[in-house]
């Protein structure tokens, strides 16, 4: 998976341009709010998934413009590849080798990426609902019928709650609670296996890039911690509580990742500079299951990455990711000075050139 070029017009203060940035690591660098992230947001989009930053369609195009282009040339499945994505109105249409499509989906597996971005330290300091929703988004992008489990899962977890609010008034519904039960733990059994299964594959290459990252002075683990062994039997013993509550307390939706270094635990005890650590291996041996999966490296894009990272975590991030076409944005040129081969580039006010390596 390669970008052999991107062109813009007018996608948020990107105004008109291109970039062709070399097969390696491109390092874009410029002050805050010059449009270094708006540059990796636009590329991500050719994954066919939403704004990684969370926005709307319709903010990605400035006021006073009534629509954005964009458009890369990319190769994919051993071939050259072009698309085009059009945001007009809040909505974006997309045009795959020349073929208009009905919706961003069909872009889904043709170009692949993962990024980082510093939102993504929440995995490490947040609640389990953003470790659990890392899990679930990586497994989408591997396993489409994922998606589908997992909706059917929290479609009947909703009908569960419903249910256990409106017993209290009508009593008669009580003896339906075990047919939600029933499907609840078919749903979630299913779930809880591949996320376990996902966790397994990733735990060794997410510690081999942790390992390089800090050079093999620190160590990564995790272990998936489920709110119940047995789901049925808890959602059994739990029926009284779940009344009384109105909520179900046991199941995935509940179950969490720990995640530690050097055997204690990160979010309690690990620096900055290791949570990130943490994340950027994570999100690199996402990237790494991905590309077996598919037999292509995805594209990886780590925005504001550099900050407190020591010289040689940032060394392995700009020398040691063999195989992987990276992006990495930072505020100034002096990281550049590390790395051993690859494309830099000045971002100023929407307006985005080739510079030498400092």
């Amino acid at each position: 998976m390669n970008i052999h070029q991107l062109s813009w017009k007018n996608f948020r203060n990107l105004y008109a341009g291109k970039i062709e940035p070399c097969g390696g690591v491109n390092v874009i660098f410029g002050k805050n709010a010059q449009g270094k992230t708006n540059l990796l947001e636009a590329m991500w989009l050719f994954t066919g998934e939403r704004s990684f930053r969370g926005a709307k369609d319709l903010e990605l195009v400035p006021e006073e413009n009534s629509s954005a282009l964009l458009e890369m040339h990319f190769e994919s499945e051993n071939r050259e590849q072009t698309a085009k994505i059009t945001i007009s109105g809040g909505r974006r249409s997309v045009e795959l080798n020349g073929v208009s499509k009905g919706s961003c989906s069909a872009l889904t597996g043709k170009f692949c990426a993962v990024v980082f971005s510093p939102e993504h330290l929440s995995l490490i300091r947040g609640g389990p609902a953003l470790r659990r929703n890392f899990i679930d988004l990586a497994l989408c992008q591997m396993k489409p019928g994922y998606a589908a489990l997992l909706s059917g899962y929290n479609h009947t977890l909703i009908q569960r709650n419903a249910l256990l609010k409106d017993i209290p008034r009508h009593a008669e519904l009580l003896d339906t609670l075990g047919i939600w039960d029933d499907r609840l733990c078919r749903y979630g059994e299913r779930v809880i296996r591949q996320r376990t299964a996902y966790l397994k594959a990733l735990s060794a290459p997410a510690a081999g890039f942790y390992s390089g990252i800090s050079s093999n002075k620190e160590s990564l683990s995790f272990s998936y911690r489920k709110s119940a062994e047995d789901l049925r039997r808890a959602l059994a013993e739990n029926r009284q509580e779940d009344l009384l509550s109105g909520h179900t307390g046991a199941g995935p939706h509940r179950d969490d990742i720990d995640v530690f270094i050097n055997g204690r635990s990160a979010r309690s005890y690990a620096s900055q500079g290791q949570k990130r650590s943490a994340v950027l291996a994570l999100k690199l041996a996402e990237a790494e299951l991905l590309s077996r999966m598919n037999g292509e490296r995805p594209v990886v894009f780590l925005d504001d990455v550099m900050s407190e990272l020591d010289a040689g975590r940032q060394d392995y991030l700009l020398n040691h990711l063999a195989g992987f076409q990276v992006f990495v944005t930072c505020c100034e040129p002096g990281a550049a000075r590390l790395m051993k081969s690859g494309a830099l580039f000045r971002v100023e006010d929407g307006t985005i050139a080739s510079s030498p390596v400092p």
